[in-house]
């Protein structure tokens, strides 16, 4: 196959591969490394050199150097783009076959097609889930289960608008190199899509639209914008055809949301609110300082604690006076045959997103095509016949750093129970990402790797801060958590052997004495 100077594909080439590995295609990938891989560098370094200041005592705050960004009363986001102007709800999952079918047919107004968290970096789903698309959005996709029952898509009026996630800027796609350097794979991620199947979006009166997550900063943004305004030059395509939607799942993205905003104005879609990858930044973030910033067990962290709630209030607020939409977090919950487990996990799903809705979020997340019709007829509740409430801009909501940094003021303990959860949660998670599958069913919940991050994370802090459970009175220990470990894993099916590499895993980065930025970077490392 045709590929540019300098760049070399490492990874098998299927068949049909090259449908999405054209001479384009691969030709973006290599003109956006060589523009923006040293400043992506730079900006993990930058990641660093936070986390050393916060360990020094330093600590977050709105920044003085773009107040007059903040203090502009002028500027707005592009307005909605065709087939996103109504988000009341949105289906999230990974790539594969029948996921994309049935995420596409399954009612919702969008589509999170996830390259990231509920997707695995193996060579044959990226380059699978991306054919997959192109074969949605060309309409040549069916699939057969081993059942027999056959999936197809609806007519296209019915079908969910596709945003794409692609990777975080921290994940290398190591099977290809350009100038002997692996490149970024979120560039990989985002030039694959939008030189083949973003085209078609266009054709078809819609555009290549994006889900970025894991970003840090506004500069982080800035060179998010940078790659689009590069590609659409490349491709020949309108400046602001892109449009991408910033997941503020980070500590330090909260304190710069308007920012985020600016940077992307052209080609911005909007903020979400995500959870369990906000709870781990809080973590990652301010690790080294003590039960100041320690969180009780994950479920005992909901949205309303007060750090989240104001997390959330400012989200809505700056979202709304910029013109942008606001997207409230995940319903991971579902659907069982248990019919008492299925009527708590739905009272639970609609209180949350009747505060969502009532808060001014102008749609919302679920994890499974049985929860879409819960989440649409919440927020058409609220909304009725419009496409949103970016109207509602929330002017008497103020919000302090003081506030967003109010992780003390959040109830509940620190129980044995919760340290299993964490324990068999991310084990059992580990266990499916490293055999090719990134979103996962566990007890009764869609579980992703940002479940597996919050849940390493936590034992992480609960061992290396002398945490006592409150249930048992027992000190959190590496003997505990080693006893723990296998007490869980006998709980599972299979035998105990099968778990041997997960466990690894996990244990590698939730009880070493460094803190792993990420797990799934040595989990990658694992992957052919």
């Amino acid at each position: 196959m045709e590929t540019p100077d300098g760049l070399t594909i490492t990874g098998d080439i299927a068949a049909r591969a090259q449908e999405v590995l054209t001479p384009q295609a691969l030709g973006l990938i290599a003109a956006l490394h060589r523009a923006l891989d040293d400043r992506r560098l730079e900006l993990l370094e930058a990641r660093q050199r936070r986390v050393e200041d916060l360990a020094a005592g330093g600590t977050l705050d709105f920044l003085p150097e773009t107040r007059h960004i903040r203090e502009d009363p002028t500027w707005r986001v592009a307005p909605p783009a065709p087939g996103i102007e109504d988000r009341r709800c949105e289906i999230t999952g990974p790539t594969d076959r029948k996921m994309t079918i049935n995420a596409l047919n399954s009612g919702a107004k969008a589509w999170l097609a996830d390259h990231e968290d509920a997707n695995t970096p193996q060579w044959s789903a990226v380059v699978g889930g991306q054919l997959n698309l192109l074969d949605a959005i060309n309409r040549t996709i069916d699939f057969t289960g081993e059942n027999g029952k056959h999936y197809a898509l609806k007519p296209d009026e019915e079908l969910a608008t596709i945003i794409v996630r692609p990777r975080g800027w921290h994940l290398p796609e190591k099977h290809i190199l350009v100038d002997g350097r692996p490149v970024s794979g979120g560039l990989v991620d985002f030039a694959l899509y939008v030189a083949t199947a973003g085209l078609r979006q266009i054709e078809k009166g819609q555009g290549p639209y994006f889900y970025l997550p894991k970003m840090e900063s506004h500069l982080e943004a800035r060179l998010w914008n940078d790659a689009f305004v590069l590609a659409q030059d490349f491709l020949g395509i309108p400046q602001g055809t892109i449009r991408a939607t910033v997941l503020i799942e980070t500590y330090p993205a909260a304190f710069e949301m308007e920012e985020i905003l600016y940077e992307l104005r052209e080609h911005s879609s909007g903020l979400n609110a995500g959870r369990w990858d906000f709870m781990f930044s809080v973590i990652k973030s301010f690790r080294t300082r003590g039960t100041e910033f320690m969180l009780p067990d994950r479920n005992a962290v909901t949205m309303t604690v007060p750090f989240m709630r104001a997390y959330t209030e400012l989200l809505v607020k700056t979202c709304h006076t910029r013109g942008a939409h606001a997207i409230g977090g995940m319903a991971a919950f579902i659907p069982s045959r248990d019919e008492a487990v299925n009527e708590a996990a739905f009272a639970k799903v609609r209180d949350d997103k009747t505060r969502e809705a009532n808060d001014g979020f102008d749609g919302s997340w679920v994890a499974h095509p049985g929860m879409v019709e819960l989440c649409k007829e919440v927020f058409t509740s609220v909304l009725g016949d419009k496409p949103n409430q970016i109207d509602r801009t929330r002017d008497e909501v103020q919000v302090t750093a003081a506030q967003l940094l109010d992780v003390a003021a959040t109830p509940g303990d620190v129980t044995e129970a919760g340290l299993r959860n964490n324990i068999s949660v991310g084990i059992q998670y580990l266990k499916a990402w490293l055999g090719g599958l990134g979103a996962v069913a566990i007890f009764n919940l869609m579980e992703d790797a940002a479940t597996a991050e919050i849940s390493r994370s936590q034992v992480w802090q609960w061992l290396h801060n002398d945490v006592t459970l409150a249930d048992t009175g027992h000190r959190v220990t590496r003997e505990l958590i080693d006893q723990i470990v296998e007490e869980e894993i006998a709980k599972l099916p299979g035998e105990p052997e099968d778990y041997t590499e997960a466990k690894q895993t996990f244990l590698e980065v939730a009880v070493a004495d460094d803190y792993a930025d990420f797990l799934t970077l040595p989990a990658y490392a694992r992957m052919p």
